[in-house]
């Protein structure tokens, strides 16, 4: 007998992740890696686990999930979401914690452009009087 598989997709600057959650023992795979393997900044991992931890599903469901683009923050806040999104599709009832807690908005900030004539996107060339 097959088990039921949830997908959901996160994302979070120029990462996206997409994620599948099934009952299980707590097992978590991000790209073929165990999440502490790949996620190797521990304030990183609390962040992927939050939304497991607010609606208490620790060890209840395993994760398997790929990420891509972005660094190694914009991934792990894009599989933060996208956990949070498939809890929804798993348990309807999950919402409600997952809104308050505020797992279920994307985060859009983004990184501003460069513009021409300066150096970054608001850091100007010195101004030279003389």
């Amino acid at each position: 007998m097959a088990t039921v598989a949830y997908q959901a997709t996160g994302r979070r600057k120029t990462s996206t992740a997409m994620v599948r959650l099934m009952q299980g023992t707590g097992k978590m795979l991000i790209n073929g890696k165990p999440m502490q393997q790949y996620l190797t900044k521990d304030d990183l991992m609390v962040l992927v686990l939050k939304p497991l931890e607010v609606t208490g599903m620790v060890g209840k469901v395993d994760v398997i999930g790929s990420a891509r683009g972005g660094g190694l923050t914009g991934q792990a806040g894009s599989i933060r979401l996208a956990i949070a999104r498939a809890l929804v599709k798993m348990n309807e009832e999950l919402r409600k914690s997952l809104k308050k807690a505020g797992l279920l908005s994307r985060d859009p900030r983004m990184v501003e452009r460069k513009k021409y004539g300066q150096v970054k996107a608001r850091k100007r060339y010195q101004y030279s009087k003389r």
